[in-house]
């Protein structure tokens, strides 16, 4: 759904809805550096195009310079993810700078698949939940709690104190064939092209590896975590 001109964009930033992100005229000045300062502050995503971009999203011909793309999936709190786990223990995967949208959909097949109590993202640098993810997902959009955070790093220490141990997956790590993935498990999936942050993977407390056979040396970041979060789910069938 899209929102357009000044003075419906900056009403819209007072209530609760969830907006995706905001397109901005680039230059921009005045009233429309005033909607990009709240929407800074309320950590929404800000693209600044050109003024055929607008002109070609624009509904109504009249968008003054500014488009905001809002959603009507419901987002989860972090603490709504941590109390899903009950008394079992839990496990939860970060998703750090996935910005496409097939690859956060797949995730978050992945982790409806799995038994995740949920799926964390950020909410910038990072692809939100539209309705192309709903159906990449192929609807587990639908059952699986995703929460989006300002700080993935402040997410990170918050489920440290909850008790979560939390695995970054990366190359160069210790095989995840041979870590303990017992308790309460989080595993933080990097970006398509520059895997975990340097101090978001500092802050986990290991980090853990595939193994790679072929030529090739990675693999796309929803498969990579699609044989991680089975490994977590088998570790947990054994007991």
């Amino acid at each position: 759904m899209k929102t357009e001109g000044r003075n419906a964009v900056y009403e819209l930033l007072k209530t609760d809805k969830t907006v995706e992100k905001i397109m901005l005229e680039k230059n921009a000045q005045g009233s429309l550096g005033r909607l990009f300062a709240e929407a800074r502050k309320k950590g929404i995503r800000v693209q600044f195009v050109d003024k055929k971009v607008l002109d070609k999203e624009s509904v109504t011909g009249h968008h003054q310079g500014v488009i905001a793309i809002t959603t009507d999936f419901k987002y989860s709190s972090l603490d709504d993810i941590i109390a899903a786990r009950g008394e079992k223990s839990g496990f939860v995967i970060l998703c750090d700078g996935i910005e496409d949208v097939h690859n956060l959909g797949s995730v978050i097949r992945v982790a409806e698949c799995t038994g995740a109590d949920g799926v964390v993202i950020p909410s910038t640098n990072s692809a939100s939940v539209t309705e192309a993810v709903v159906r990449i997902s192929a609807g587990a959009a639908n059952h699986v709690k995703v929460a989006k955070v300002n700080s993935l790093n402040r997410a990170v220490e918050e489920l440290k104190k909850a008790g979560y141990w939390l695995y970054a997956l990366e190359a160069d790590g210790q095989s995840i064939y041979s870590a303990d993935l017992s308790g309460n498990v989080a595993i933080v999936v990097g970006g398509e092209d520059s895997g975990v942050r340097h101090l978001t993977r500092e802050k986990c407390d290991f980090v853990v590896s595939l193994p790679m056979c072929g030529k090739v040396n990675s693999l796309n970041a929803s498969v990579a975590l699609g044989v991680a979060a089975y490994e977590v789910l088998k570790k947990r069938m054994e007991k």
